[in-house]
């Protein structure tokens, strides 16, 4: 399983809360046996950076019990799963970190049902732990605003959004998934409100920072490494920050334009669009944004962190911007 490359540097009493929260996820979905080996392929090749960023933000300062912070981070894991079973359906996705996607694999019908099945278990984790209800409205906001980034997405297809229009989408869909988990870090370790607020701004910068970077892969990745095939986004009518950009200074503006709003790409048409994006400083622009927002991510770190915590979020950061997957 790939792991990000700061968990050794952790302390022992993280990277063993590591150990444990690989366990509880699998535990959670074993209850049935189709549901099991429906989910764990997904389960196995998650980075787990939402229960990472939850557990460390949790220990900032001093030691959080695991039987507090154990059945938040499995819950958070499983939103994430449920997610990315929902928008393979939604996106007629083949292949996710690899392998076959539930809906190809099972249908779509199935796959629905998976989605909500590992919703369902992740909030029942957090009802049976007794969080409160501060932790439950963060939550609860949090797949409120994924729905709602996917729901705009998806009015939009095949339509080129405003740099406002693109930014609001990843805020809903990606940046505030990290910042809640920051943020319910903190509260579960009730940290003084100032050090909630700025945990909860390094995940904001953080998140915009991943889904620059997770665009840009989109087009440019390994394939092999990022288990996607090249320009899906854009299979999918998604148009996303390098298109944005190229649009923006290309000679052929009006050619990649028609590529990516005609309602069917193909993969020469894709291979097209890549091909003028590459042309431009597009990704370096995004390389830059990404950057940026890191940097603003980094200056919220606070200073009176544990040195081992905030070396793994510096650490994180690097990744978010250096990754291939």
């Amino acid at each position: 399983m790939i792991r990000l490359n700061f968990v050794a540097a952790l302390n022992e009493a993280a990277a063993k809360n590591l150990r444990t929260l690989e366990e509880q996820i699998r535990q959670a979905i074993s209850e049935d046996p189709f549901i099991f080996a429906a989910c764990e392929p997904l389960i196995r090749g998650g980075k787990r950076l939402r229960p990472m960023l939850f557990m460390l933000c949790a220990n900032a300062k001093t030691a959080c019990p695991p039987e507090k912070t154990m059945p938040l981070a499995t819950a958070l894991e499983l939103i994430h799963t449920a997610s990315l079973v929902h928008d393979d359906i939604i996106d007629t996705s083949k292949r996710r970190r690899g392998v076959e996607t539930a809906n190809s694999k099972y249908g779509a019908q199935i796959a629905v049902l998976i989605g909500d099945y590992l919703f369902a278990k992740a909030f029942q984790l957090v009802a049976e732990n007794d969080y409160g209800a501060e932790v439950s409205s963060i939550l609860s906001k949090l797949v409120k605003n994924l729905c709602v980034g996917e729901i705009m997405q998806d009015r939009s297809l095949f339509v080129v959004p405003t740099m406002t229009e693109y930014y609001t989408r990843i805020n809903l869909k990606t940046a505030i998934f990290l910042s809640s988990c920051c943020k319910l870090g903190a509260v579960v370790a009730k940290a003084p409100s100032r050090e909630v607020e700025n945990l909860t701004a390094y995940g904001a910068g953080l998140g915009l920072a991943f889904q620059i970077i997770d665009d840009l892969l989109d087009f440019f990745g390994d394939e092999t490494v990022t288990g996607k095939p090249h320009g899906g986004d854009l299979k999918s009518g998604v148009i996303t920050l390098p298109v944005i950009r190229a649009l923006e200074v290309s000679g052929d503006a009006d050619k990649l334009k028609a590529l990516v709003t005609r309602g069917e790409v193909t993969a020469e048409d894709i291979d097209a669009a890549i091909k003028i994006i590459r042309a431009t400083d597009a990704v370096d622009y995004c390389r830059t944004r990404a950057e940026a927002h890191i940097e603003a991510a980094r200056v919220n770190l606070p200073l009176t962190l544990k040195t081992s915590v905030s070396l793994a979020l510096e650490q994180i950061a690097d990744f978010v911007v250096d990754r291939t997957r």
